[in-house]
């Protein structure tokens, strides 16, 4: 997907900006549909700074597409190729903005379809999940079921890469100290997210998250998609499961077509960024 690359003075002195969350997983959002927007690694992570900026765990913009393009950034400047709270969160602001109960969605991931799932919740298919060593990526050839590291936890693709541990009380983990090591373990080139998870029911994980770039997170939805994929692939549960993350529940059904996620969005407020304080951080 192409960098947004005109200059920020088409919005006068302003740029406008939404706040919004899944389940904690928060955004901000910028609007590029009308108007051009310089994004940088370096203004990614001045907006991301929860002190001096306005704080997030990803970025999102969006431009003119099929109904809407996407383009997701990290806390630490870095791109991601997906992240479906944010994906879910957009679909529901362009579903009340229109009037329409489903969306075309493109992303680097590909493009991602969206429906209202009433009840105030939002559903996105997040495709097929990628099983293979290349596709997820790997630095070598391996089953990817479970990968010769401590624990044997499970690599899939969901657009970004994903290691999941199935371990007996995922609240006992230090997720703090544990994450950091395994985003960067040698057999991840690109880093990847990590999860432990727990079986607590039928059908039912409890699943934290340390997201790359990020750190911990409240909730992740391509996380989620990858654990309920990789629970299911063990035979721990079946294809549909409710996660209970940190932030609130989703919903994940990996059906024939992709990976669905359902769960709540929340859009928060409005606001822009001042000329002067863009100025000072490019």
């Amino acid at each position: 997907m192409r960098r947004i690359s005109a200059p920020m003075n088409s919005f006068a002195n302003r740029l406008p900006f939404m706040k919004m969350h899944g389940l904690g997983n928060d955004f901000v959002v910028l609007d590029a549909r009308d108007h051009s927007v310089t994004v940088t690694p370096d203004l990614a992570r001045a907006i991301a700074d929860r002190h001096r900026g306005i704080g997030f765990d990803q970025l999102a913009v969006i431009e003119s597409g099929e109904d809407a393009a996407l383009t997701f950034y990290n806390a630490d400047g870095s791109t991601a190729g997906a992240c479906g709270n944010a994906t879910r969160c957009i679909a529901r602001f362009l579903m009340d903005e229109t009037g329409k109960t489903a969306l075309r969605l493109t992303t680097e991931r590909g493009t991602l379809l969206a429906q209202d799932a009433g009840n105030g919740l939002t559903s996105v298919n997040m495709g097929q999940p990628q099983l293979d060593w290349h596709e997820i990526p790997l630095a070598r050839e391996m089953e990817t079921l479970e990968l010769p590291i401590d624990g044997a936890p499970t690599a899939t693709g969901m657009g970004n890469p994903h290691c999941t541990f199935f371990v007996d009380d995922a609240e006992a983990v230090d997720l703090a100290a544990f994450g950091p090591p395994h985003e960067n373990h040698p057999l991840y080139p690109q880093r990847t997210n990590v999860q432990v998870a727990s079986l607590i029911g039928p059908d039912h994980l409890r699943m934290r998250v340390w997201e790359r770039g990020v750190g911990l997170t409240l909730a992740s939805g391509s996380s989620s998609c990858a654990t309920a994929v990789a629970a299911a692939r063990r035979g721990l549960t079946g294809r549909k499961v409710t996660i209970e993350l940190d932030g609130g529940t989703l919903i994940i059904d990996w059906c024939a077509d992709g990976v669905w996620m359902t769960g709540a969005t929340a859009h928060v407020f409005d606001g822009s960024f001042t000329r002067h304080w863009l100025e000072s951080v490019s």
